[in-house]
């Protein structure tokens, strides 16, 4: 789906970006650090697309589940790049409230557009 692909390449370029001005562990850590919200971005966004084309009448119900489950995706990501990974919190934090912050927000602009689609 082309939103996916958006936030990809947003991701990619943005990493890029900055893999290019700071040194290679920093560079690993603010990746992974975009890698969990892009992961939950992507999923949700497909499961969002497909349920409101086939079963909106289930979206609410998806859309509370999803919820409770990235809750507990989330803390188990940063609790194993942090402790088990050794990443140092500062980069990988910051980049992983940056990345989530900006993925939501692409993510809720499609979810508009697409919930927009069936009230024309």
């Amino acid at each position: 789906m082309k939103p996916v692909g958006y936030m990809a390449a947003a991701s990619l370029a943005s990493w890029a970006g900055v893999a290019a001005i700071v040194d290679r562990r920093t560079s690993l850590e603010v990746f992974f650090g975009m890698l969990g919200p892009f992961a939950a971005a992507s999923a949700t966004w497909f499961l969002t697309a497909w349920f409101y084309r086939e079963r909106p009448e289930e979206l609410t119900g998806l859309m509370a589940a999803a919820f409770l489950l990235k809750m507990v995706f989330f803390a188990g990501y940063v609790a194993i790049m942090l402790r088990v990974a050794g990443f140092r919190p500062v980069p990988f934090v910051v980049s992983f409230t940056g990345y989530f912050i900006g993925l939501y927000f692409m993510e809720a602009l499609y979810m508009k557009r697409l919930f927009s689609e069936r009230s024309k």
